[in-house]
C-alpha cells in the first residue's frame, strides 16, 4: 500500500493532477470570496438606502415642525395620514 502511493505521488501524472486540482481549487475559493464580498456589499448599500430615506423623512417632519401650523393639530393628522 505505501508503495503504491508512493509511486503515485513521485508520477508526473499525479503531480500534474495535483497541480491542477490546486488551480482549480484556488479559483473556486476565490470566486466563493468574491460572491461574499459582493453580498456583504449589497447588504452595505440596502443599510445606506433605508438610512437615506430615513432621514429624509426626519428632515420632512422637522421642517413641518419649524414652520408650525397655524391650526396645531394640522402635523398630528399629517403624521397620522402618514404624508411624510
Amino acid at each position: 500500500m505505501g508503495a503504491l502511493i508512493a509511486w503515485l505521488t513521485g508520477s508526473r501524472l499525479a503531480l500534474a493532477a495535483g497541480k491542477w486540482a490546486a488551480i482549480a481549487f484556488t479559483i473556486t475559493l476565490f470566486l466563493l470570496s468574491l460572491r461574499r464580498s459582493g453580498e456583504r456589499a449589497g447588504r452595505l448599500a440596502e443599510r445606506i438606502e433605508n438610512t437615506e430615506k430615513a432621514n429624509e423623512i426626519q428632515r420632512q417632519m422637522l421642517e413641518a415642525a419649524s414652520r408650525r401650523p397655524h391650526d396645531r393639530d394640522e402635523l398630528a393628522q399629517r403624521l397620522r395620514d402618514g404624508e411624510f
